[in-house]
């Protein structure tokens, strides 16, 4: 019984030099790509992790989970590196992962909310806004988005305070575009009457 083997057939001519150098760019091009395409997801992946973090929270709204969203965020990113497009979003990429993950695998395991639950606002930063007022007035809006259901609370969180346009939205979450601007605008309509209740 004969074994496979990587050696030429004795009965055919070795390749010449030329088909030497036509074949082995093809080969390189491939291991080159995927080493590229690794390269680029821990690149993305340092620059991001803040963002998917708050994105963890936000969804969790535990320290500890955020934690572990974030860190099976990393190993599937870089389990599947060659997914990545080059030239595409990085950021708009993992935060589909994390998502991808809260639903089908952490989402059901979720203990009852009221355990060990943390304030957003105690939690999430606003990059810039170091003014007292503009932190107050940052952090009320983030105790009356924390308020809002799971669906319209992370469409709020992407389109505004990530700045992700309705269609990367739209992405990330897997809906239609449609779907994203109705959960924002109910998300707006609950959050004016919250204002407005908290001003009476």
């Amino acid at each position: 019984m004969s074994s496979l083997s990587c050696d030429y057939p004795l009965n055919s001519a070795a390749p010449s030099s030329q088909q030497d150098r036509a074949i082995a760019p093809v080969l390189f091009t491939g291991r080159e790509a995927a080493i590229a395409s690794e390269a680029d997801v821990r690149n993305g992946l340092s620059a991001n992790l803040s963002r998917l973090w708050r994105y963890a929270f936000v969804l969790s709204r535990r320290r500890d989970m955020a934690d572990d969203l974030v860190q099976q965020t990393c190993v599937r990113a870089l389990e599947r590196a060659a997914q990545f497009v080059a030239g595409s979003r990085i950021d708009q990429w993992l935060l589909a992962i994390l998502h991808s993950i809260w639903l089908n695998e952490v989402r059901a395991q979720r203990v009852r909310e009221g355990a060990g639950l943390a304030d957003a606002a105690d939690v999430l930063s606003f990059d810039g806004r170091a003014e007292a007022d503009r932190k107050v007035m940052a952090n009320q809006v983030m105790r009356l988005v924390d308020a809002l259901p799971e669906a319209q609370r992370t469409a709020v969180f992407l389109a505004y305070v990530e700045g992700l346009s309705y269609r990367e939205v739209a992405t990330i979450l897997g809906v239609p575009v449609g779907t994203i601007m109705s959960r924002l605008a109910a998300a707006r309509a609950k959050l004016a009457e919250a204002r407005g209740e908290e001003g009476q």
